[in-house]
């Protein structure tokens, strides 16, 4: 790795605002520590939990690579197929699951298994070109257990969760003949893989028959007022385009005693036991438990069993590593917190009226409060990241009987340029952000003292590819930064058609720059408890918040004293003022 440095200069753009030391004084520079050519036309690449692999998709297929010899070690290829989204997670010690979108819609699940890539399912099948569904977007859940997929037909959605037959998978496919697949092979085996089961069929809310959404909600009793939320939205969506409409969805862990874990089966640890959505436009979270329809009710649409209800219209949303908070970024610049284990909300915070729009908000691991900061919270702090689309970036910290903080880390950019595309939190550095502009800059910023730690820059002959939407992997365990990049046309003296993209490596772990900001990480963020447990951990935040919550009392008290004896004083001011005032038709008589 080669270290070298350069001078801030007032074009450097967001790196500039955030770097708030002397113009002059030199911000270290991170060099890659190493590149590797990437296949033609990679559209998009993903990391496994373990670090082990990396799996990029492109033209005619997908591969498989060593994250740390960068070796490609299997691939699966079809001509007149192009991957555009991947994602990979470990199902056993050898055996890795793979989800992929094509760019005609097609999700697809495979297997990577002794240097082999098997297709066990395709999802959507198009046997009717008219009546096809286009997937919009496939996630599998930690360990390979779950999938859903949000799918479009006809300007109609709905979102789809599969349930994957895991252990069946993994006992067929250590039978299934082992073989490097050649360069011209579509990975295809004579192997009848186990069905993947479609669980739930979620679609946006529809407004109940002879529901009247002008009723006033004090006459309806507590069923008719959660139907009464699912009509509002049905309301407001149904105003808008159905083709813009979108589902977000998240998968969620048992969580104490939050609903669905009563009614659920006891699962190992680290299985989802529910999945969390809302749709575009509308104020509700709704959770839906990981259940099988039943087969006399196949046509029965799914109902929520827990309704978060928010007063504005939701933009963004996250949830945490143990998936108990869920975090809403709402319409008019409120971030709402919400705890599954107590069903309320943690907090509901105002960040900012000059910056109302928001499109991301984001957990943050690890964020210690800086020796500067007034407020005191407890144990069971939350930090949050929010980016408004001015690029904005603020940082929110709450939690249960503490006030919430908000602090602005960046100010608008004065160029689109410097608009950023990227900001995602680095756990594995202490309050660290990594950046990544419009124009191509990236850089690592200490989001507590508002300082560049360094920038990242690749070899003055190559740029960052599709800066506007960087294709690139951030690995914690390995922590390492895979990006891709592509030769700089003015550097370089080929032919247009010598252009070949890079797959470039940022180790931070090896660097001195970075090594005060190293932290470790906790190796499972899975939160299980009993009943006793989470009353225990409930008793013990309120000993921890004892002190400020006896703070906030006293200051309440303080303040409603206070503004009793204004009210009294103007009371009798105005007392005093009308003894002395005397009508003119009296004075007369």
């Amino acid at each position: 790795m080669s270290l070298s440095t350069s001078k801030s200069t007032p074009e450097s753009g967001m790196a500039a605002v955030c770097n708030t030391e002397t113009p002059r004084k030199e911000t270290p520079t991170l060099e890659l520590s190493s590149a590797a050519q990437l296949p033609e036309s990679t559209n998009c690449l993903a990391c496994s939990e373990d670090g082990r692999l990396l799996s990029l998709g492109h033209s005619r297929g997908l591969s498989v690579w060593c994250a740390s010899s960068l070796i490609c070690v299997a691939e699966w290829l079809q001509d007149t197929l192009e991957i555009t989204s991947i994602q990979i997670t470990r199902m056993s010690d050898t055996i890795y699951l793979l989800g992929t979108i094509d760019d005609m819609g097609v999700a697809r699940v495979f297997a990577y298994h002794s240097e082999g890539i098997h297709l066990l399912s395709v999802i959507n099948i198009m046997d009717n070109v008219n009546k096809r569904s286009i997937c919009l977007k496939f996630d599998l859940s930690e360990g390979g257990d779950y999938g859903a997929a949000s799918m479009s037909c006809n300007g109609a959605v709905w979102l789809e969760v599969y349930h994957f037959p895991s252990e069946a998978w993994l006992m067929e496919l250590e039978k299934a003949p082992s073989q490097k697949q050649d360069q011209n092979s579509s990975g295809q085996l004579d192997v009848k893989w186990s069905n993947v089961a479609e669980m739930i069929k979620i679609k946006p809310p529809k407004t109940p028959a002879g529901m009247a959404l002008q009723d006033p909600p004090e006459d309806l009793n507590m069923t008719d007022f959660f139907t009464h939320c699912l009509a509002l939205d049905s309301y407001t969506n149904s105003s808008g385009q159905w083709e813009e409409q979108r589902c977000t969805h998240h998968f969620l862990l048992p969580c104490g005693q939050s609903p669905g874990d009563s009614k659920t089966k006891s699962q190992p640890a680290g299985f989802p036991v529910a999945v969390c959505v809302w749709w575009s436009g509308s104020h509700n979270l709704l959770q839906y438990l990981l259940q099988k329809v039943p087969r006399n009710k196949p046509d029965v649409e799914p109902l929520p069993d827990v309704l978060w209800p928010n007063a504005k219209e939701i933009l963004c949303s996250a949830v945490s590593r143990c998936t108990r908070y869920l975090a809403v970024g709402l319409d008019g610049a409120v971030v709402c917190v919400w705890d599954r284990q107590s069903g309320s909300p943690l907090s509901v915070v105002s960040v900012s009226a000059a910056d109302r729009a928001f499109c991301r908000v984001q957990f943050v691991d690890y964020l210690p409060e800086s020796a500067d900061d007034s407020q005191t919270f407890t144990a069971a702090e939350v930090h949050l990241l929010v980016l408004c689309k001015s690029g904005v970036i603020h940082r929110v910290t709450t939690g249960r009987g503490a006030q919430s903080c908000t602090k602005q880390l960046t100010e608008r950019p004065t160029d689109s340029r410097d608009l950023p595309t990227v900001t995602e939190p680095v756990p594995f550095l202490k309050s660290s952000l990594l950046l990544m502009q419009r124009n191509g800059k990236m850089l690592i910023q200490d989001v507590i003292n508002q300082t560049t730690v360094c920038f990242l820059h690749p070899p003055a002959s190559h740029l960052i590819a599709t800066p506007c939407s960087p294709v690139y992997a951030l690995h914690s365990k390995q922590q390492t930064l895979f990006i891709q990049g592509e030769q700089n046309r003015s550097c370089s003296a080929s032919s247009e058609g010598g252009r070949q993209s890079q797959l470039f490596i940022f180790r931070f772990g090896e660097c001195d720059i970075t090594k005060e900001y190293i932290v470790s990480l906790p190796d499972s963020p899975v939160s299980r408890a009993t009943l006793e447990e989470s009353c225990d951990l409930y008793l013990q935040q309120r000993a921890l918040s004892a002190d400020e919550r006896n703070k906030a009392v006293t200051q309440t008290w303080k303040q409603l004293q206070e503004t009793a004896v204004k009210v009294q004083q103007s009371c009798s001011q105005l007392k005093n003022c009308s003894k002395q005032f005397v009508c003119p038709e009296v004075q007369r008589v």
